[in-house]
């Protein structure tokens, strides 16, 4: 059917109005549906967990309709706590009527959690009957109340908490304090900023817990905002553990400048366990922080302050701090240095990585090495500045920059570190070359070129140099180092054939399963078992699907000439139990010295399987075994 005048704008927005009103009717229809049977269960004499998994899925879908059923479980000790999920969820009155009336028959536990529904729909016309709990002689339902009262947070509620106060008895004075500071909050949310600030400090004063104290005079703090100030700052340099702490915290959250000012001023007044502590406070506050502070606490002082600013730098610092942490990296303190340079590795910027470079080249001493290193930890392009650091007299700056061009070359450097493998000034300087020509090789993003850069140094090289590059090869993985190591291993050189064929036999992935059954068949003799056990591995380690390493488990056993690796194929075949690989053993058993353990790895096998509901009883029979 063709229509004969186009949809307009506004009747297709109309059309998708009705579908959408459609959608919405359908989806209440829905979940009115299956209101019915949830309500059903509730009536019903399904079991407890039953009902109780129904009252949980009607704070999702429960109307009106699910009330009257979910008050009746208020009383079940079982059921309570779930009828109270849903009655805590329902919009409307008639949820909030069912609680209120069941506090006048409960009592205990149950009389508590329904005092503790009422405080989460914060049900602001009970007031009056929480105010009546507050009365109550069980200290938990009056303890209950206080903290409803608090999550309430009206007018009213206030003027019941504050009177309770001070009248409470002590075993229920605590959650009274609980409730007002709840309730401050609610009123400082709502505008009602001076009734809050004068509740939080009658908490302050009151005879309560130092939790509830501390809570309040964080509220106080925050409530007053630039006010709080000096209340803060009291806090700072009180004598108490927690005041202080609960200042630290609340300096975090603390808005504008001025606190980071009544910081600074604090941390050359308090002692150096504090001040260590302030400076992590400062440094929390990265937008307003004062730098300057911390970097002047950093450069000299007390040891543990010192420390504390320069790890501090880290996060606020940029290159204006860098003369000062390079001063505390070649700090005689081993502590203190550790802290610098690992600071220095982690500032970010560009900035940072040119003023390393540009002072590079002129450093000497200790700041020489310590530059090297940073530019390998960083990865700064700084190459003939780190060359020239090869010629230095000094092992530690040597070493430093064979690392560093680990960590920096590219494939074109890559030759750089290979003629240092090859002709190291000691044997120290070899054994740190390599590692850093495997650290280069390993991050290459080119793997083929990377083999092909290693494998031609291979012509040159020395036998010792030879095995290190075959195994560096092998770390860099891919298609090419596979055929390049299976070259290698059917090479004249008796070096490259023990090396190739060792490395192969780790292979971390299925990859090198052609290669290695290729040398198990046509290699040099007396690596060829070497190889093979290396195949057998790979079908012992590595996922497959079950058809593939039945057939590769044959291929090994196959070729086996001993009954070692024959045996080592049936410990893989039991490791990895499936009908197929259970097709390998069975024919194993026509070996006459494999019989009895092919029998035995069978049977094994059968019962592994059918522990899992795996029946191959049919295949048993047929071959003539018995599985007791």
């Amino acid at each position: 059917m063709r229509l004969t005048r186009p949809f307009t704008r506004s009747a297709l927005i109309a059309a998708l109005m009705l579908a959408s009103v459609a959608s919405s009717a359908q989806a209440q229809k829905l979940s009115a549906d299956k209101e019915k049977e949830l309500i059903a269960v509730l009536r019903s004499e399904a079991p407890s967990a039953d009902k109780a998994i129904a009252c949980k899925r009607l704070a999702v879908d429960g109307s009106i309709a699910a009330v009257e059923d979910l008050a009746k479980l208020l009383t079940d000790p079982q059921l309570s706590s779930w009828a109270r999920i849903a009655l805590e969820n329902i919009p409307g009155a008639e949820s909030a009527d069912a609680l209120k009336k069941a506090t006048e028959s409960l009592k205990g536990q149950l009389l508590v959690g329904t005092i503790n529904s009422i405080g989460v729909r914060r049900d602001a016309t009970a007031v009056d009957v929480l105010t009546a709990k507050l009365q109550d002689k069980d200290a938990d339902v009056a303890s209950a109340a206080a903290v409803a009262l608090g999550r309430v947070g009206n007018a009213d509620a206030e003027k019941a908490l504050r009177a309770a106060l001070t009248a409470a008895p002590d075993n229920v004075r605590s959650a009274v304090a609980e409730g007002c500071v709840l309730c401050a909050e609610r009123l400082n949310a709502g505008g009602k900023t001076k009734e809050a600030i004068a509740l939080y400090d009658d908490v302050r004063k009151a005879e309560v817990p130092k939790q509830r104290v501390i809570e309040a005079t964080r509220g106080a703090i925050l409530a007053r905002g630039e006010e709080g100030l000096p209340l803060l700052v009291e806090q700072l340099a009180s004598t108490d553990r927690k005041m202080f702490q609960l200042a630290l915290g609340t300096a975090r959250e603390f808005p504008g400048k001025e606190v980071d000012k009544a910081l600074a001023a604090e941390l050359s007044k308090t002692i150096p366990q504090r001040a260590a502590l302030i400076i992590q406070a400062m440094a929390d506050r990265p937008e307003t922080v004062d730098l300057a502070v911390v970097l002047k606490a950093a450069g000299s002082g007390a040891k543990e302050v010192r420390i504390s600013a320069v790890g501090a730098l880290a996060r606020i610092g940029n290159e204006t701090c860098l003369q000062t942490l390079f001063d505390a990296a070649v700090d005689d303190d081993a502590e203190l240095s550790q802290a610098a340079k690992a600071t220095l590795a982690d500032l970010s910027g560009e900035k940072i990585n040119a003023q390393i470079a540009a002072l590079l080249p002129k450093a000497q001493g200790k700041s020489y090495q310590m530059l090297i290193e940073l530019v390998g930890q960083r990865r700064i392009s700084a190459t003939p500045a780190l060359l020239k650091a090869l010629d230095s007299s000094d092992k530690g700056v040597r070493s430093a920059a064979l690392v560093a061009l680990g960590e920096t070359v590219d494939l074109k450097g890559l030759s750089i570190l290979i003629s240092q493998v090859m002709a190291a000034k000691s044997e120290e300087d070899g054994a740190t070359a390599q590692q850093a020509l495997k650290s280069a090789s390993v991050r290459m993003p080119d793997q083929d070129a990377c083999v092909t850069e290693l494998a031609a140094a291979m012509e040159k090289a020395p036998a010792a140099t030879k095995v290190t590059l075959l195994e560096i090869i092998a770390d860099v993985g891919g298609a090419k180092a596979l055929k390049t190591l299976g070259s290698s291993a059917k090479s004249n050189d008796p070096v490259q054939q023990d090396a190739s064929s060792r490395v192969l036999g780790k292979w971390n992935n299925v990859d090198a399963a052609p290669v290695l059954i290729d040398l198990a068949k046509t290699g040099p003799a007396q690596y060829r078992v070497r190889s093979l056990r290396g195949y057998i591995g790979l079908v012992r380690k590595f996922a497959m699907p079950d058809k593939q390493r039945a057939e590769m488990a044959q291929t090994a056993f196959d070729l086996s000439t001993q009954a070692a690796e024959q045996k080592l194929v049936l410990d893989v075949c039991k490791l990895h139990a499936n009908p197929e690989t259970l097709k390998v053993v069975i024919k194993a058993r026509q070996v006459p010295e494999l019989k009895d353990d092919a029998t035995t790895t069978a049977v094994a096998m059968a019962k592994a399987m059918s522990a899992k509901g795996v029946d191959v009883k049919d295949q048993m029979t047929k071959a003539g075994i018995e599985v007791k």
